[in-house]
Order: C-alpha cells, then structure tokens, then sequence
C-alpha cells in the first residue's frame, strides 16, 4: 500500500513538471512570434510618438530657433511668454467658440441617429454603414470638396446657387471675418466626418440597454417617446454620452486639418480663425521656426486637454461605479 502511495507520488510530480515544461516552452515558441507582430508598432510608437513628446518637453526650457537641437537655457520664460501671447490666447478662444459649436451638436446629431437606426425594423445595417461612411474620408480631401465645391464663395458654389435660388446674394463663406460664415463651413465639416462614428457610439450603448426595463416602464404607466427616453434611456446612456463629449472636447482641441485647408489660400492662412494647432505649426514651422516657443505651447495645450479631460470626467462621474 505504501509503495504505491509513493509511487503515485512520483508519477504526479512527474506529471505536474511535465505540464511547468511544457508550458515553459510553449511560452518560449510564441515570444518570437509576440516580438514578430508587436515590435514594429513598438519601434514605431517609441520612434515616433514618445522620443518626440520627450524631446518637445525638453524643448520648450531652450530657446531654439531653426534647430531642434537645444542652445540656451531659458527656464519658464517660454512658458510665460506663450500665456501672456495675445494671439497664442485667441487661439483658445477660437477653440472655445468651436467647441461649443461642435460638441453639443455632434452629441445631439449622432444620439438622434442612433435613436432612428436602432428603430429600423429593416436595413439596419445599411443605414448603419451609410452614417459612418464619411468617417473614413480623409479630412483633408473632404475639406477641399468643401472649399472647392460648396462653400467656395462664388455663383457656381453649391451654397452660393442654393441661396440664389431664393434670391439671396452671394456669401464669401471664407474670407469674411465679420459676419464670420467660416463657422458655417467649418462646423459643418466637422459633422459630417465624426457624426456617424459617434453615432455607431451611441448604437452600442443602446444595445446594451435591458429590455426588461422597458417593459416595466409600461407596466407602471410610462408614455412612450419623451417619458421613457428621459428617465429609461438617457441615464442608461450616462456612460457613452461622457465618453462622447470628452473624445469631442478631445479632437476639437486637435483640430488642424479642416482649419488650415479651409482657411488657407495662396495669400497664406488668415489672422482669424487660428485654433491653437493652426498657430503652433506656424509658431514653429513659420519663417521664425521658434521650436522652443512652439513646445512650450504644444506642453501647454496637452496639460491643458489632461486637467478639462480630467475634471469632466470626475464632473460627470466617468468610470464611477453605478
């Protein structure tokens, strides 16, 4: 009984170090493959998203003119001059009047799509596809057909020849500051290419949304439509709708494609309507090319999208446990 007993023993260590071997070199068969797929995008992202973030911060404590290469150590001078720039905070404020021109309408636009596909009996998917399409257009061939074809400020524009129809005249859409029509181009950009992935945002989280809490919404008297959107739908889209407005908040901070191929001509870019980007690329890529002054806003503007990032999100309780 006893010799038994041991070897039994012996045949389970033997066992079980057969099943670590065996999981030691499996281990070791698939971290070259690991290293096959993930290195490139690591040498990439290091190479070309961390090295330069670094190397930015560090940037922006030099005065650096026409070279990357640091001179002179001038502290946070940088830093103050771009705070007290008059035309470094205008850049804000142009950021600040497209943002709120494009976050409430975005999250208004895709909720209200979202809603009607999720009601479709049919062609679900069609209309679902034709929504998101515009996503994948690249923003700067949708901004010259925007500028070259509909809001190009002459009769033969679309915009143009739709309000000559009611006898309207002629708006030069980009190339007057006052009143400033640019808004209307470039607002209108803007929802056309992000409103349907936001909208496919918006699907998800539906989906997600219990039946059953409908159902008990009717059984305790609730009218379909404004009722049970306010107090069955809405909150339980509580998470999406946050997440929504930060990535809004996010890429209206960002936005630089739809400003400089709309607004610039072979005059170069105009005194208006500059986001922070639009004047950080000439900052430090414009006849000065000063890359100290230019990474100390570039330093700005990302702690700035951390801190609004950050405290919308403990505003609106994002991640907090319902």
């Amino acid at each position: 009984m006893s010799g038994r007993d041991v070897t039994g023993g012996d045949v389970a260590h033997a066992s079980a170090r057969d099943r670590r071997r065996a999981r030691r070199h499996g281990r070791q068969r698939t971290w070259p493959a690991f290293w096959v797929f993930v290195g490139p995008f690591l040498a990439g992202l290091i190479l070309f998203t961390f090295l330069p973030i670094v190397w930015s911060a560090v940037l922006s404590f030099f005065d650096a003119h026409n070279t990357v290469t640091p001179t002179r150590f001038v502290g946070l001078a940088n830093y103050v001059d771009m705070l007290t720039n008059s035309d470094f905070l205008a850049s804000l404020g142009t950021f600040s009047v497209f943002a709120v021109f494009i976050v409430p309408t975005t999250v208004a636009i895709s909720l209200g799509l979202a809603l009607l596909v999720h009601r479709l009996r049919f062609a679900r998917a069609f209309f679902r596809s034709v929504f998101f399409l515009p996503a994948a257009c690249s923003y700067v061939v949708a901004a010259l057909i925007w500028k070259l074809s509909i809001f190009n400020g002459v009769r033969f524009g679309l915009a143009n020849t739709v309000l000559g129809l009611f006898d309207v005249d002629q708006v030069p859409w980009l190339s007057s500051a006052s009143p400033p029509w640019y808004w209307v181009a470039l607002v209108t950009l803007r929802l056309w290419l992000q409103v349907g992935f936001y909208m496919v945002l918006f699907l998800a989280g539906l989906q997600r949304i219990p039946g059953e809490l409908y159902e008990a919404a009717y059984v305790d008297g609730a009218k379909p439509g404004w009722q049970v959107f306010r107090y069955i739908t809405l909150p339980q889209l509580r998470a999406t709708t946050v997440a929504v407005v930060l990535l809004n908040l996010i890429a209206a901070y960002q936005a630089f494609d739809e400003f400089y191929n709309l607004m610039s001509s072979a005059r170069g870019y105009p005194p208006f309507a500059r986001p922070p980007l639009v004047y950080l690329y000439f900052t430090a890529l414009g006849q000065g090319q000063d890359f100290g002054h230019g990474s100390a806003g570039a330093v700005i503007l990302a702690l700035l999208i951390g801190i609004v990032t950050v405290l919308q999100g403990k505003l609106f309780g994002f991640g907090r446990r319902d």
